[in-house]
């Protein structure tokens, strides 16, 4: 007998992070096609970026936990993709977000991985978790330390490079 996992939504007080579907592929595919995605292997085609979405939702079928598609709560518009990532070559799982050009520079990332920090705290029992981000992507670098992340050590992936790991307050610590 197959198993299902069921991918939970969380509600935020502006944003839905909720399983991908269909009408948001567009909205996907045209990120991963930009620049913007430079920090997570991208440019990618539209095939790689199907895949790739595909893997989103596979991931919490594997792992029973994952990355969501954060939506505008009124709307149900895209606007990126938060939650845990954890590739089998990944030193543990990280929190990792994304927030398509339209959603930058309005809180998105941080309200959907203060969400995401809550759900592995409260729902997986973790006690930490970590984010990795490239120096370069200074954004998310500030995003890390807006929470409250400090720069713990470095992880060598043979595609990325040298990636930062920031260590998120302890589930005892609480928000920032």
């Amino acid at each position: 007998m197959t198993t299902t996992i069921s991918i939970p939504t969380i509600e935020t007080e502006r944003l839905r992070l909720r399983s991908p579907k269909p009408s948001d592929l567009d909205a996907y595919i045209a990120y991963r096609a930009s620049a913007r995605s430079r920090f997570v292997g991208g440019p990618n085609t539209a095939d790689e970026a199907f895949s790739m979405l595909c893997s989103i939702v596979g991931q919490w079928q594997l792992r029973g936990y994952g990355r969501w598609m954060v939506a505008q709560k009124d709307t149900d518009d895209p606007l990126g993709v938060v939650g845990i990532y954890h590739p089998l070559e990944w030193p543990e799982p990280e929190i990792g977000w994304t927030v398509f050009e339209h959603a930058e520079g309005k809180g998105v990332a941080y309200e959907a991985a203060l969400a995401t920090r809550d759900f592995a705290y409260r729902t997986l029992g973790w006690k930490t978790i970590v984010s990795l981000v490239a120096d370069e992507n200074q954004r998310s670098v500030a995003l890390a330390r807006r929470m409250g992340c400090k720069r713990e050590n470095v992880f060598q992936h043979s595609e990325f490079g040298d990636l930062p790991v920031w260590r998120h307050p302890g589930a005892e610590e609480g928000r920032p």
